[in-house]
Order: C-alpha cells, then sequence, then structure tokens
C-alpha cells in the first residue's frame, strides 16, 4: 500500500509537497467483534482534513471533511471506488474492507477552521464516503468534528445513509442554533431484496427515513437525495411513486432525484455484480452507458421530471442548490403580559 502520494492542495487546488501523512503515521488494526469481520482499519494522523474540491467538478460545494477512506456500507455503485486505487488497494472488495481512518480529524479541523487563512467557507461532509459508517461507532470522530465545526460558528452540511447520526443528534440541533446546518439522507428505492444485494452494509430504507424524521421533530429540517435511481431495477413509474410517498410520508424538505452513474472504478464492480445478479440486464447497461459514465440526458431528464411531479403531488420540492437548514434564533423575550408562555417554532 501507498500513502506518499496523497498530497495536500494549495489553496488554488494544486498539489502541494508535503504528503497528507506517511507510511510511519500508519497503525493497521483488526477487530474480533462480529460487525467488523473481515474488515481491517488503517489509523492514520492527517496533516489535513480540509479538502479543496476540483473547479472542474460538478459539486455545488467547495470544501470537503472526509475522515474515512473506504466505506463498509459496501454499495456496489459508489463512485468513491475509484479513490482506492491511489492506495494500491482493489476497489472492489478492498474498499468495502480496508477502511482508512483519519483518527486526529477533530483536532485538524479545528486548527485548520481557527487559521486567518481559512474563510469560513460551508464544508460538505458525507460526499465520498459516509462519514457515519459503521466504523464511526467505534473511533466517534463526528462529534468532535460537529463539535470545531460549532465552535467556529462554520456552516456545514451532511448527507448519509447511516442511522447513527442520531447519536449526534443533540450536536447537530446545538449547532443549528449557531450557523447553517444541512442533513440529507439517500434513499433511492425501497425494494428490499434489490437493497440487500446492492447496499448490503446499509441500514434499511426504511430506517433511513425514520432519520429524516427524528430530524424534522427536531427543527432540523432534512432532504433526503433520491440516489441512485437504477435503471431497469427501481425506475418504474410505482416504484418511484412508492419511494416519493414514503419520503413525502417521513417529512422531508425535498427530494433530489440522481440516476446511477457509473465513474471507473465503479463500474467494473457495478457490472460484475449486475452480471451474477441481473445478467438479462448486461447488454441493456453496455448500450445505455455506452457514451461513458452518466446516463443519457433524455433518461436523466425523463426521471427528474417524473420524482419532480411526484414530489408536487406529494407537497415537497426538488433541493435548491446551497440550501441550508437551519433552527432561527430565539428573539428577545416580550414584556410580561400575565399569559402563559408560547413555545417558540423551529424552522
Amino acid at each position: 500500500m501507498r500513502w506518499e502520494n496523497l498530497t495536500d492542495e494549495s489553496e488554488h487546488g494544486r498539489a502541494a509537497d508535503t504528503a497528507l501523512f506517511g507510511a510511519d503515521a500508519v497503525t493497521t488494526r483488526t477487530f474480533d467483534t462480529p460487525e467488523f469481520q473481515g474488515i481491517t482499519f488503517h489509523e492514520v494522523r492527517a496533516r489535513s482534513v480540509l479538502n479543496r474540491v476540483p473547479g472542474a467538478s460538478r459539486m455545488p460545494f467547495e470544501w470537503t471533511v472526509n475522515p474515512y477512506r473506504g466505506c463498509t456500507h459496501a454499495c456496489v455503485y459508489c463512485f468513491a471506488r475509484k479513490t482506492h486505487s491511489y492506495l494500491d488497494l482493489d476497489t472492489g472488495i478492498g474498499f468495502d474492507s480496508q477502511i482508512v481512518v483519519k483518527i486526529n480529524a477533530p483536532e485538524v479541523l479545528r486548527r485548520q477552521l481557527g487559521s486567518r487563512r481559512w474563510q469560513g467557507d460551508h464544508v460538505a461532509m458525507g460526499t465520498n464516503v459516509d462519514c457515519y459508517q459503521r466504523a464511526e461507532g467505534r473511533y466517534r470522530l463526528m462529534p468532535g468534528i460537529i463539535s470545531a465545526l460549532t465552535e467556529h460558528a462554520n456552516p456545514f452540511s451532511i448527507l448519509t445513509k447511516g442511522t447513527l447520526i442520531l447519536r449526534d443528534l443533540d450536536l447537530l440541533v446545538r449547532a443549528a442554533q449557531v450557523t447553517d446546518v444541512g442533513v440529507s439522507v439517500s434513499v433511492g428505492f425501497l425494494d428490499a431484496a434489490l437493497w440487500r444485494t446492492v447496499e448490503p452494509g446499509t441500514p434499511a430504507p426504511e430506517r433511513r427515513l425514520e432519520v429524516v424524521r427524528a430530524f424534522g421533530e427536531h427543527g432540523i429540517g432534512c432532504g433526503v437525495l433520491m440516489a441512485p435511481v437504477i435503471p431497469f431495477l427501481s425506475d418504474h413509474p410505482a416504484q418511484l411513486r412508492d419511494t416519493v410517498r414514503a419520503i413525502a410520508a417521513a417529512g422531508a424538505t425535498s427530494v433530489t432525484p440522481l440516476v446511477l452513474h457509473l465513474r471507473p472504478g465503479a463500474r467494473e464492480w457495478f457490472m460484475h455484480w449486475l452480471g451474477q445478479h441481473h445478467p438479462h440486464l448486461v447488454r441493456r447497461y453496455e448500450r445505455l452507458y455506452a457514451e461513458g459514465a452518466y446516463a443519457p440526458k433524455w433518461y436523466q431528464r425523463r426521471i427528474t421530471r417524473q420524482v419532480h411531479e411526484l414530489a408536487q403531488e406529494y407537497g415537497i420540492g426538488p433541493a435548491r442548490a446551497g440550501l441550508a437548514r437551519r433552527i432561527r434564533p430565539a428573539e428577545p423575550a416580550p414584556a410580561p403580559t400575565g399569559e402563559e408562555p408560547v413555545q417558540l417554532s423551529l424552522l
């Protein structure tokens, strides 16, 4: 495995001269507990955790924090699989079972947020691999990360498939009192048989929707990234309707569909899975994705239109770019009137 080529990025997006961490800073561990059977953790001490998103990216944010590399959610379509090849690790089983843990991420982030050069930009998390994957239950990096962002009133957002985020609900409510906090949950479909094979390490879709409901009840509106919509497997109009209906019933503030895309690294692993579980679809996928990683525009537009029409029918809408949900700060208390106090409403 190689570590020395993982470099920090300068403020202009060019690679700096120093590695994020060196081989002498790596400790490899395995645990005997059933939930970590067959998984190896590589604990590293990172020199930087704020990552600048390349300018050519389609992402609507500029900075990310990723306390982990690799993901035990084992989603066969995960676009981040390619990043494991930078470590000379396998992008299939290796991505699912060789997890890099930046054990000092909270301390490094607190230092970087306190730098005079930091401008307080929005920080996105869960955009590469899930920061609430199973490893987070053992390493508990996110409470420190959330606390650092809260101390600096720095806006941030989290995207997750993990129900473990509920552990940090109180911290996120507290953060939302001082800065913009966006929370989104990824739920692409409800089909239980499909979920068990394509997202085997994730909580069930229904449990993820419970996360949406819980955040709404605590005053933090939660959006749903309906991703991925998988061609020929979860894109039937009845399936789309069932999924959007459930998302609406959970109280989601928005729903944004995203059709499956197959970048190098993920494409090979997904097609291998497809050949095992749905061999009759292999040729159809080869035709649909013949032009590259993304499904044709006409197909993407069709799915987006259908989902948005359903969302409107059920009273929710697409997320607006950069939208963050927060609790409105309490207004000054009015002069006593002798009436019973009224609970302030939450956004």
